[in-house]
């Protein structure tokens, strides 16, 4: 196994650990307010203020949002830590939190996604069927920058994931395949939806994550390097052993079958007749195009690569399944375009985490 610790300039490892001890001197002022956690955590369903159970409901509904609109999973986490953070500091009430949501999903997709990918104000109030308006959207992204001080790019335990990945990588010779990064994101987007983790340091739960990833993995020289990355990020170990166990039980909740979730249901989006139309009539819209003769791509690219490339873009139109439910609420011809036969879909199997 490759020195851990090794202090050359030119090395991966060191350049690795370099960001781990940036991000470890950041990630305090990135935290929600533990008074203001535990504020939320004393309110009982029948207040008028945003419950854990609203908060959950409402974080599940911003990973729905991250999937239809294929954003980014630094997206998703960024996104809740700005909620996590504004609820924190303000007390809000119920009805006003589905503005919020959406606030805080357009200012981390702002930040994280390409400007090509951010959704714009009129298709998330299309998509969300709230009652507010794109002024009451921009009004609130606005209150959220100022009571978040302009600090919206925030180190969160995505970004320690993925450092403690890639230097476990680094270190390891083999079993290299077995540490799946995409496996790791998900079960940090199901440990997301849970209140209690808005109260966990972002260096100790992608840690715990990792742990028992590695214990499940059964490899002696990943439980070497995941000590010496504790040792090194100073994680006390009965903190880790405490969140590790929480993480333990959120996952094996979330495999269950009596587990409520999203991914265990179809996701559908209802919108009326006018929606529907003006959705048709919007850049969404896929233009008829000529088609293209097989024998003139090849005479004229001399590239098999290029038409490859173009078998791929048409057999993503039309690789999403119909939609039935779909056809209630969108015209025949507007239910076919690709974009939008996502409408209704059925979310991945958490058995997958």
């Amino acid at each position: 196994m490759k020195d851990l610790f090794s202090h050359e300039h030119n090395n991966e490892a060191y350049k690795l650990l370099k960001q781990i001890n940036h991000y470890l001197e950041q990630e305090s002022k990135f935290l929600p307010r533990p008074r203001g956690l535990d504020a939320i955590e004393s309110i009982l369903e029948n207040d008028d203020c945003v419950s854990p159970k609203l908060r959950d409901a409402k974080v599940e509904d911003l990973r729905s949002l991250t999937r239809f609109f294929g954003c980014s999973t630094e997206t998703f986490v960024l996104a809740v830590n700005l909620l996590d953070r504004f609820l924190s500091f303000m007390k809000v009430r119920p009805k006003h939190l589905p503005c919020l949501g959406m606030s805080v999903f357009h200012l981390a997709a702002k930040a994280i996604e390409e400007e090509c990918n951010v959704p714009s104000e009129h298709d998330l109030l299309r998509i969300s069927h709230c009652k507010f308006t794109v002024s009451d959207l921009k009004r609130m992204e606005k209150i959220v920058y100022e009571k978040l001080n302009g600090e919206l790019k925030a180190v969160t335990a995505f970004h320690f994931l993925h450092l403690y990945h890639a230097l476990a990588r680094y270190h390891i010779t083999e079993g290299k395949e077995y540490l799946i990064l995409d496996k790791l994101e998900a079960q940090l987007k199901a440990c997301s939806c849970r209140f209690v983790f808005s109260k966990a340091k972002p260096s100790v739960l992608a840690l715990s994550l990792l742990t028992l990833e590695v214990e499940n993995l059964k490899s002696v020289d990943l439980f070497e390097i995941i000590l010496r990355v504790q040792k090194h990020s100073k994680i006390n170990h009965h903190d880790l052993t405490h969140w590790r166990a929480l993480v333990s039980k959120c996952l094996a909740d979330y495999s269950s079958p009596e587990c409520c979730k999203p991914d265990n249901k179809k996701l559908v989006w209802i919108v009326s007749r006018r929606t529907a139309r003006h959705l048709q009539n919007s850049y969404y819209s896929v233009p008829e195009l000529p088609t293209i003769p097989e024998a003139g791509c090849y005479s004229e690219m001399g590239s098999d690569d290029s038409c490859e490339e173009m078998s791929c873009g048409e057999s993503s139109l039309s690789s999403s399944p119909r939609s039935d439910t779909a056809e209630e609420f969108f015209p025949e011809d507007f239910v076919h375009q690709s974009k939008w036969q996502n409408l209704c879909y059925q979310t991945p199997s958490a058995n997958s985490l």
